[in-house]
């Protein structure tokens, strides 16, 4: 694969790794925000212990998932960026040769 394919790659990859942490990061810290808010205005030991539970198992699954993605992704970024890149590419090309072509056919008439 050409270097400029294999660099434009893997800004894309990076850039969707990054989006994932962040995203990861703000789920983290939003549910740990709604466990203590809600928690501080509890008494009932049973109902901490289910929200325990619950944050706990929701934090785990989506952290397990997003890093699944993530590694997946990097497994297998030359198929999956490489078909965006192509449609990215051929897209822009459609939209100049269109833009290029239709400047008589889209100008009003005058007469």
């Amino acid at each position: 694969m050409e270097h400029a394919i294999r660099k434009r790659i893997n800004q894309m990859f990076s850039r969707d790794r990054r989006m994932a942490q962040i995203a990861l990061l703000l789920l983290w810290v939003t549910l740990g925000y709604v466990y203590f808010a809600v928690t501080s205005q509890t008494s009932d030991l049973f109902v901490r212990i289910a929200l325990t539970i619950g944050a706990g198992a929701v934090l785990v699954f989506n952290s397990a998932s997003i890093l699944a993605m993530i590694r997946h992704y990097q497994e297998d970024k030359d198929h999956i960026y490489g078909l965006d890149i192509r449609h990215l590419d051929e897209n822009r090309a459609a939209k100049a040769a269109l833009s290029g072509s239709d400047d008589e056919a889209l100008s009003p008439a005058v007469d």
